[in-house]
C-alpha cells in the first residue's frame, strides 16, 4: 500500500443504517437519516478493505482511532460514496483520511486509524476482559 491509495465503496442508505433503526426501546426517537454510528462503519470498511493485501494468514487490522465530523444528514434512499485514502503509517497504525458523500456533496468527513493484530491474540485480549 502507497501513499495516495484509495478504496471507495458505494452503498444505499436503507433504514437499517438510520439513527432510528439504532434504536434498542420503542421509547427512544432518533431521526430517519443516515447514523453518525454507521457512518463511521462505512469509513472503517474502507480503510480496513483498502489494507486487506498486507494482511498475512491470521491477522486482521482493527481500529484505533476516529476523528470525524459529520457535516450534513443523508437521507434514506440515497446512494453514497464512501472513501479511504492512505496517508501513511506515522506510529504503530496505519492512517487514512476518510470521506463519504453523497448527491448534495460531503456529508462526513476526517482520519481514522487501523493497526494490524493477530486475532488469536485479539479474541484472548478480550476473553481477558469477560
Amino acid at each position: 500500500m502507497q501513499i495516495g491509495d484509495r478504496y471507495e465503496l458505494e452503498v444505499d442508505i436503507t433504514a437499517a443504517y438510520t439513527a432510528q433503526g439504532l434504536c434498542t426501546t420503542i421509547e427512544e426517537r432518533f431521526p430517519e437519516v443516515l447514523a453518525t454510528a454507521k457512518m463511521i462503519a462505512l469509513m472503517e470498511l474502507a480503510a480496513s478493505r483498502l489494507m486487506t493485501p498486507l494482511l498475512a494468514a491470521g491477522e486482521l487490522s482493527v481500529g484505533v482511532h476516529v476523528n470525524v465530523t459529520h457535516i450534513a444528514p443523508t437521507p434514506v434512499g440515497a446512494s453514497v460514496k464512501v472513501s479511504a485514502e492512505y496517508l501513511g503509517k506515522p506510529a504503530d497504525f496505519y492512517e487514512f483520511e476518510v470521506r463519504l458523500e453523497d448527491a448534495a456533496g460531503i456529508a462526513g468527513a476526517g482520519t481514522h486509524g487501523r493497526a494490524i493484530v493477530a486475532e488469536e491474540r485479539l479474541l484472548q485480549g478480550a476473553e481477558r476482559r469477560r
